[in-house]
């Protein structure tokens, strides 16, 4: 198995970031507690599974941005149901881009690392 050294894309780092948040949302979902080492677990599994490599600084800036983007996403929606949760994933474990609501976590991944400077210049 080849894993790439280079830095991850733009587009990488935020298919990863919408990848942590909505599996902390699912985790959250079913525990009621924001579990770090959850996130971290995540974040290894969505690595290992796209053969890409990322320093371990970048995987935990992206972890915490991506605990912050749930919060938020929890405090403005009140909640996640389980029902929805289930509609986060394929069977595969990869993000439905097909569910509205993986698409707005996608908005706000994109935003929010083009806000901390992640995303230069690259088009919605």
């Amino acid at each position: 198995m080849t894993i790439s050294t280079q830095s991850p894309a733009s587009d990488t780092r935020t298919h990863l970031l919408c990848y942590l948040v909505a599996s902390a949302l699912a985790s959250h979902a079913f525990t009621q507690c924001w579990r770090v080492e959850h996130v971290v677990e995540s974040a290894r599994i969505w690595l290992a599974r796209n053969r890409i490599a990322m320093g371990w600084l970048e995987r935990v800036m992206l972890g915490q941005l991506a605990l912050r983007i749930s919060r938020e996403h929890l405090t403005a929606s009140k909640g996640v149901p389980h029902a929805k949760v289930a509609m986060f994933f394929t069977d595969e474990m990869k993000l439905n881009y097909q569910s509205p609501l993986i698409n707005d976590i996608w908005r706000r991944c994109n935003q929010a690392l083009r806000n901390s400077g992640e995303i230069v210049g690259s088009n919605d």
